[in-house]
C-alpha cells in the first residue's frame, strides 16, 4: 500500500473478470489535512492509487499505469461524510498486461468512472 492506513478492504469477491471491493477511507489519515483542513475530499490521484493496487491484488502481479481514459470524478469523496465505497472493476487481459474499468460509488451515488491501461512490470 503506497499510503499506509489510508483505506482498509473490507471485502473483496472476484467472479470471472469482474470484481466488487468494499473499502473504507480513513478519515483521519494525514492527506486529509492539507486536503483540505475542515473539509476533507479525498484526492482523485488517491482513488486512482487504490484502482491499482486492488487490480494488482486480484491479478496477482505488480502493474504500470500506461494510460488511462474517460477520468470522470463525478461527486466529492468526503471521508467524513461517505468513507464507505463499493469499487467495481471489469478487467481484462491484454498482450501486455489488463484493461481494467471502474465505477467507485458510495450509497447510491457514483464518484468515479475510470478506464485504464496496466501493463505488468
Amino acid at each position: 500500500m503506497l499510503l499506509k492506513d489510508f483505506y482498509t478492504v473490507n471485502k473483496l469477491a472476484v467472479a470471472n473478470n469482474q470484481a466488487t471491493a468494499n473499502i473504507t477511507i480513513n478519515k483521519d489519515h494525514d492527506v486529509f489535512k492539507g486536503h483540505f483542513p475542515g473539509n476533507p475530499v479525498t484526492p482523485g490521484v488517491c482513488m486512482m492509487q487504490i484502482i491499482k493496487e486492488l487490480s494488482e491484488q486480484i491479478v496477482e502481479k505488480a502493474l504500470f499505469m500506461e494510460s488511462s481514459t474517460n477520468v470522470k470524478f463525478m461527486a466529492i469523496i468526503n471521508p467524513e461524510k461517505t468513507p464507505d465505497l463499493e469499487l467495481t472493476l471489469d478487467i481484462s487481459e491484454t498482450d501486455e498486461g489488463y484493461k481494467v474499468k471502474n465505477v467507485t460509488k458510495f450509497e447510491d451515488t457514483v464518484a468515479l468512472k475510470l478506464s485504464t491501461t496496466f501493463k505488468i512490470k
